[in-house]
């Protein structure tokens, strides 16, 4: 099969005027065009291309790398606005289109806006919206706590900054965990923090070693966050005190507030432990 929108391995079957004809599995052809065939091409080589519709609505193979896929989010640079909607620079000879109502808010000539690729089904044509939440989905989350993601920077909030997790869910980064200049469709690791009520999920920028985390560590950083990130713990509190309040040894508490400490999630101050 021959997947619009996305890179796909065919098989050099046929040269031809126009260019060279591939095929995939099943038999079914597209054109490569004389401007994308190299010289090294020859028939019965297997070579990777990207398929979409040309300026006249025809199924194409070309060489060029588009900035944007489908399914895929990217930041893209409005080149023009007609009665119909917007057309967006992504890479290619033929415009990426973005019709009005998939326009959160009106796109304007050399703008830049964050966007999500998908196949229109009853033309099957590629076309941009930038109304991308409602390509996200927490309902049935595929990640779960202190896993590293992808993320994309999305939009700014009262709370933080939300981001795109996985290409497949929507999270937020909360300011004071904030700590380096992020742009919309900035591209970056991070670590689930927390699942909140409702699959709402809380991120963290980096800190690869904290998708680790002992149960210990986890369960303490819990309590701090009940508890206004603060609790009268430390290393020289008894064994009792600690095993009351965290139902845990005091060796296993050193242990977690030490990997805690060393991933700067929290500081240990002169009569208990603060969230940073």
């Amino acid at each position: 099969m021959i997947n619009i929108g996305e890179y796909n391995t065919l098989e050099i079957i046929r040269e031809t005027e126009p260019g060279m004809f591939l095929s995939d599995e099943d038999g079914n052809e597209v054109l490569l065009p004389n401007r994308y065939v190299e010289d090294v091409f020859k028939v019965g080589d297997d070579v990777e291309v990207f398929i979409y519709l040309d300026n006249d609505e025809r199924l194409v193979a070309v060489t060029d790398e588009p900035h944007i896929t489908k399914g895929d989010f990217a930041v893209l640079r409005c080149n023009a606005v007609n009665d119909y909607g917007a057309f967006l620079d992504w890479g290619m000879v033929k415009e990426l289109f973005c019709p009005f109502k998939e326009q959160a808010f009106p796109m304007k000539k050399g703008g830049w806006y964050l966007v999500h690729c998908y196949l229109d089904e009853k033309s099957e044509r590629l076309v941009a919206t930038s109304k991308t939440n409602r390509f996200l989905d927490n309902e049935i989350l595929t990640v779960a706590e202190f896993e590293e993601v992808e993320l994309i920077v999305s939009h700014p909030s009262d709370f933080g900054m939300n981001v795109i997790v996985n290409k497949q869910h929507m999270g937020l980064i909360y300011k004071d965990s904030i700590f380096q200049e992020l742009s919309i469709g900035d591209r970056l690791k991070g670590i689930v923090k927390k699942i909140r009520p409702g699959n709402k999920l809380d991120i963290a920028l980096g800190q690869v070693g904290f998708r680790n985390i002992e149960p210990n560590a986890k369960k303490i950083l819990d309590i701090l966050e009940d508890n206004s990130g603060y609790l009268p713990l430390y290393d020289k509190s008894s064994p009792e005190a600690i095993k009351e309040t965290l139902e845990m040894s005091k060796k296993n508490f050193k242990k977690a507030i030490g990997a805690l400490y060393k991933q700067k999630q929290i500081t240990i101050e002169k009569d208990g432990i603060r969230l940073v």
